[in-house]
């Protein structure tokens, strides 16, 4: 039995995130210190069931799904499906909401944000940045930063999957050696912003284009993430991003400019100690030679492949790092929901 009653959860945006964190928290040891008791997403009840029970990335969901009248059943659990578009489209009152994951990825603004503190969710947890450090409470990596969490947040982002995956690794690289300089080049899998052939839909116009065609640049925070979790690196990193013809995994290319003279065995001696000490699921390292297909449903947070790291030079070094950013990203989410809950539960909800 847990210490504290199961909180109450909601999902508002069930789409790839939203679909990976309900699978997360029914595979995870710590389930019974959650109960889903509502989704919010604009799709039909039909569709939401059957995404639920197959997805061309993880599988079929390893329990039974049904859908009948306005809810979703996972192993006989009812969960109350709305849809409404906006946060007061849903009286998160009545159903007693102690924690909403907003996984639409819409609302990044303090003021979108409080209006499902309005509309009755006692806390939120975002499945992307913030619009900046001032509209959340606190932006957490796990493994990093989340013993910062002190139970009287009612804002809390969980960054992003490139985040999560590079901030654990520079971290490290900054106590161990000193990074002055990080290049951060992020080889994303196709994202549903993108349209599978050429289309008018994107002010970016290189978004306009095919994306099972082409490897396309665009625009990434990733820096600016880095920045609000490790400040004492701030204007001293550079990112870009490529996505590349994929359904699922992605990796960062990072090339750093250490402080102290250091070898490529170095490096990997360090991440190879460190991933037997990391808390489960942050941190992993692998000499294998691996292909992308090799981290799908991986949970860990960021993979470091040896087999891929070159120095150059006396302090200047090149690492490759495999990250699921769905699978990952998702597990993580729930690691913060399950640390939050502790803090917030010692005081009653």
């Amino acid at each position: 039995m847990p210490p504290h009653p199961p909180i109450r959860i909601a999902i508002n945006g069930y789409g790839r995130i939203g679909r990976c964190f309900l699978r997360a928290l029914h595979a995870s040891p710590h389930r019974a210190q959650f109960r889903i008791v509502a989704i919010n997403e604009p799709a039909d009840l039909a569709t939401i069931a059957y995404l639920t029970r197959f997805d061309s990335t993880h599988g079929v969901f390893p329990g039974k799904v049904e859908a009948e009248g306005d809810y979703l059943h996972i192993d006989g659990n009812p969960i109350h499906v709305t849809h409404a578009t906006t946060p007061e489209g849903v009286n998160w009152k009545e159903h007693d909401i102690d924690l909403l994951v907003e996984c639409s990825g819409r609302y990044t603004g303090r003021d979108e944000l409080t209006r499902f503190l309005d509309a009755g969710c006692r806390r939120v947890l975002l499945s992307h940045p913030g619009q900046s450090a001032q509209d959340v409470d606190l932006t957490v990596v796990y493994g990093i930063n989340h013993h910062a969490i002190t139970g009287g947040e009612r804002i809390v982002s969980n960054a992003s999957c490139t985040t999560n995956a590079i901030v654990p690794v520079l971290d490290l690289l900054d106590r161990e050696f000193g990074v002055e300089h990080a290049l951060m080049t992020t080889l994303h899998s196709v994202m549903n912003d993108q349209p599978l052939i050429d289309g008018y839909h994107h002010a970016d116009l290189r978004l306009t284009r095919s994306a099972m065609q082409s490897m396309i640049p665009v625009a990434t925070g990733l820096s600016k993430g880095v920045e609000r979790l490790l400040p004492q690196l701030k204007g001293r990193t550079q990112a870009k991003s490529v996505r590349v013809p994929i359904l699922n995994v992605s990796a960062i290319d990072l090339v750093v400019s250490l402080r102290r003279d250091v070898a490529a065995e170095d490096i990997n001696r360090l991440f190879s100690s460190a991933a037997r000490r990391a808390p489960a699921g942050l941190l992993a390292y692998s000499n294998d030679p691996h292909a992308s297909v090799d981290f799908n449903h991986n949970p860990h947070s960021a993979t470091i492949d040896g087999s891929q790291t070159r120095t150059i030079g006396p302090r200047l070094a090149n690492l490759f790092v495999w990250f699921d950013n769905e699978w990952g990203y998702a597990n993580r989410l729930l690691d913060v929901a399950s640390y939050w809950r502790a803090c917030f539960a010692k005081n009653g909800r």
